[in-house]
């Protein structure tokens, strides 16, 4: 207990470690199929897919992949699309297949698909079209054979697939021409091959399920290499931590974060698909009337979200006006939730907004607050059964409770490694703990609090200043819509505070944020200069990228 006092602080219903019950992801995934055939798996544009009708979809494709290709298990696949029905049948099909799926950001540019499909060493991807015109762009400089490419209405039925595709690529024009004649789209194959089954492929547990690349914020982005069994070891400890308040069969997802970030990947796609829950797709998020929209068709019981999402459905009067009974969890993650909008999400919905903290290197899962009443606002929760967390000062000593320093995460639910990148996996680790970056604090009870990411630390006058503390502070402005903060050098090289805003109220004035945060703040942390913008850059699950501002 003396060197694990979270566990003092766990729910009644949470044991102390959980056993790990699948050996891969394919065990998963096939005892869902059996629960819950009849069931609807996932859903997109009011079209839904039942279990067995996923199942079928699946079959049809491996069958496709192991005879129609030079693919062999242990093979790279990129799946590069938004959220699609046939985002799903392309994981499951991959992993069933024993392939590594390589997720990427279908947003990319050409050159940041070249190195992340040459640092993988894809050897076939499958791509929406929207964006095929940057794969023709780079495709000799890879090892890619195989390229399989789908449409947005793919998988939406005859009429209604048809004309969703006509208004993508004939009104909004939203497909620039390209050419990649060994191309063979997924619709053809899964029409082709239907009753067909693949080979069943011997899957361990240390085999690689995912290489999930880093967003590249601090660097050139990096494959973190992650086992079937970091996968497994993930869904079983969060299984641990809320299976007693899930209805198995029962519940409805709001699935908007992409399913490429591991967050969505893990929580959403793996694990309420283990529960034999409804998935609701949304292609794009920033559409708000639009998700708005499906959210009132579609009563849910669990939202998974970062904060700026939270923000933006709470600024909608639609979303205000949705029938809440059906709440059960809302999960937040990729970035601090800052308590303002916690606080106001749970007085809108009547449920908690629970944040949650974990990176791509750790499955991503390392950290949740309960879900029993004892949650605390501000707070990333408790380390998950089977999970040691410290926190580490520059010399790596681990420092007293209440201090700050930097996490260190031991578990089965961390990477084998960054692929290809023996060097960058030694720097990071410490004695099997993952360190990760980030600044934070234990305090006696075992909760763990996000200070700032290390990287992204202010110094001023020798005083440590983190923005996740200027941003709090600043949001908590009734003026304020959203707010990203950064450090700048001035000539003689010492550094100051600047706030980037957007409004929420148009008569805000930079002057009536420097006097809001100077009843807040400790001088040295008040922001020198304030900049207002219509937006602020963000990375494609929403996170304000910090880098960017200008």
């Amino acid at each position: 207990m003396k060197n694990f006092p979270w566990l003092k602080s766990y729910p009644d219903f949470v044991g102390h470690s959980t056993e790990i019950n699948y050996q891969n992801i394919v065990e998963i995934y096939d005892q869902s199929i059996r629960n819950f055939g009849s069931k609807v798996a996932y859903k997109n544009m009011d079209v839904e897919l039942t279990y067995n009708e996923i199942d079928d979809h699946v079959n049809s494709l491996i069958w496709y992949l192991q005879n129609k290709t030079n693919l062999k298990k242990g093979d790279k696949v990129a799946l590069q699309m938004p959220n699609l029905l046939q985002y799903p049948i392309a994981i499951f099909a991959c992993l069933k297949a024993g392939f590594v799926i390589v997720n990427t950001n279908p947003l990319y540019t050409a050159d940041e698909m070249l190195h992340q499909y040459n640092d993988s060493g894809a050897k076939a991807v499958i791509i929406v079209e929207n964006f095929a015109f940057n794969l023709e762009k780079i495709i000799s400089k890879t090892k890619i054979e195989t390229v399989i490419t789908t449409t947005i209405g793919d998988l939406l039925g005859g009429v209604k697939g048809s004309i969703v595709n006509f208004v993508i690529r004939k009104v909004k024009k939203m497909v620039p021409d390209f050419s990649l004649a060994e191309s063979v789209s997924l619709k053809k194959i899964l029409k082709e091959n239907r009753g067909k089954k693949g080979s069943p492929v011997e899957i361990k547990a240390n085999d690689s399920a995912f290489l999930q690349y880093t967003g590249g914020t601090t660097g050139v982005s990096k494959g973190a290499e992650l086992t079937h069994g970091n996968i497994c070891a993930n869904v079983s400890q969060v299984e641990e931590w809320i299976g007693e308040n899930i209805d198995h069969g029962e519940e409805v997802v709001i699935t908007a974060l992409p399913l490429y970030h591991i967050f969505a990947l893990t929580a959403n796609c793996l694990t309420f698909f283990r529960y034999g829950s409804k998935n609701i797709l949304i292609t794009n998020p920033r559409d708000m009337p639009k998700f708005c929209a499906d959210l009132k068709k579609n009563p849910f019981s669990v939202i998974t979200g970062v904060n700026t999402l939270f923000i933006g459905l709470m600024n909608q009067e639609v979303f205000k006006n949705l029938d809440f009974s059906k709440m059960k969890l809302a999960l937040g993650g990729g970035m601090a939730v800052q308590d303002i909008v916690a606080e106001q999400w749970e007085k809108l919905t009547g449920s908690a907004l629970l944040e949650a903290y974990g990176l791509s290197e750790t499955s991503p899962a390392a950290t949740i607050n309960p879900w029993n009443g004892k949650h605390k606002i501000g707070s990333i929760g408790l380390p998950l059964p089977n999970t040691d967390i410290k926190i580490f000062d520059d010399n790596l000593k681990e420092v007293e409770v209440g201090k700050a320093g930097e996490i260190g995460i031991k578990g089965p639910q961390v990477m084998k490694g960054y692929w290809n990148r023996a060097d960058e996996t030694k720097k990071c680790m410490h004695k099997d703990y993952f360190l990760t970056g980030d600044i934070g604090t234990m305090d006696q009870n075992g909760y763990f609090k996000i200070v700032d990411r290390k990287k992204e630390m202010i110094l001023i006058s020798g005083f440590n200043v983190y923005p996740n503390d200027v941003e709090k502070a600043i949001s908590e402005n009734p003026k304020v819509l959203e707010v990203g903060v950064r450090g700048e050098k001035k000539e003689d090289g010492t550094e100051f505070v600047r706030a980037f805003i957007v409004k929420k109220d148009t008569s805000l004035t930079e002057q009536e944020v420097i006097e809001f945060c100077r009843e807040k703040l400790t001088n040295y942390k008040v922001p020198k200069t304030i900049s207002f913008r219509d937006e602020l850059p963000k990375s494609n699950v929403g996170k304000i990228l910090r880098r960017l501002l200008e």
